[in-house]
């Protein structure tokens, strides 16, 4: 088990690592594709939970971000969303089901803002003036911080985290996690700023501890959502992870962070 999953996490890099360092239209595609996919993951577990929620509206909510991403300033967002939403309820009353079409109605925007929006920081992250950088940092300080605290927390984990929404988690791995991003943090830092004059390593140190604060949350969102639609995992497309949604769940929460940390910081420079 312990192989497959390490053996997925290095493809998975390298996709990600591809898409990053082209960047453009390229990196636009990866991230749409991934959200699209996570989009379809939501979607299925909701149903699965007995609600009737719109794939077609999600994916409608989802691409309407990224592109609100990627043509910044247009207010593609603001535009857009109001005729999903009236779409979107007026879809509910013509196909109504008593005591359950509102939450339907609010759960098929939900999963799209949900999906799309935090999705879409990742755009507008690696479109930002030393976007390479920082978005390489975001996702190797996540994905360090999500190793040390599966590793340590499978060793020496005792005390738990919240035993009501994910069991297996503890803060013993909240720990890990903290080593993990960073140190990851403080080298991608070290590394940007000898190779590109990006970063540093103090901003590299701070972007570690903002990772490490906000990826468990964005882990515990999804294990909640799970819980609520009595499903183990989000998908089955990622050997040893799981679904798109369950690998890329903290990842959607540091976009996020580290767009306006990133944003903050090239104001003081």
């Amino acid at each position: 088990m312990l192989h497959t999953r390490i053996r997925s996490a290095i493809v998975i890099g390298l996709v990600a690592g591809l898409g990053v360092w082209f960047g453009g239209w390229v990196f636009f595609a990866l991230v749409l594709l991934v959200a699209g996919m996570a989009g379809y993951e939501f979607t299925l577990m909701m149903q699965a939970g007995g609600h009737r929620v719109s794939l077609l509206f999600v994916y409608a909510i989802i691409v309407l971000f990224m592109l609100d991403a990627a043509f910044a300033g247009r207010n593609i967002a603001r535009h857009g969303l109001v005729w999903i939403l009236i779409l979107s309820i007026s879809w509910q009353i013509l196909y109504y089901r008593p005591g359950s079409s509102t939450v339907d109605w609010a759960l098929t925007v939900s999963g799209g803002l949900y999906v799309g929006w935090l999705f879409s920081f990742f755009v507008s992250l690696r479109a930002l003036p030393d976007g390479l950088v920082w978005t390489a940092a975001a996702l190797v300080s996540t994905w360090a911080s999500d190793s040390g605290a599966y590793f340590l927390g499978q060793a020496i984990g005792r005390h738990r985290l919240c035993p009501l929404i994910s069991p297996n988690k503890t803060w013993e791995g909240i720990a890990g996690g903290f080593l993990g991003g960073i140190l990851a943090g403080g080298c991608v830092g070290a590394l940007a700023m000898y190779w590109a004059g990006a970063l540093g390593v103090v901003q590299g140190l701070i972007l570690g501890v903002l990772v490490s604060c906000t990826a468990p949350f964005g882990d515990l969102a999804v294990s909640m959502m799970k819980r609520e639609a009595g499903v183990k995992d989000t998908g089955t497309l990622i050997p040893g992870h799981g679904g798109i949604l369950d690998r890329t769940d903290s990842l959607m929460f540091v976009a996020v962070v580290t767009y306006y940390f990133a944003t903050w910081t090239m104001q003081w420079q």
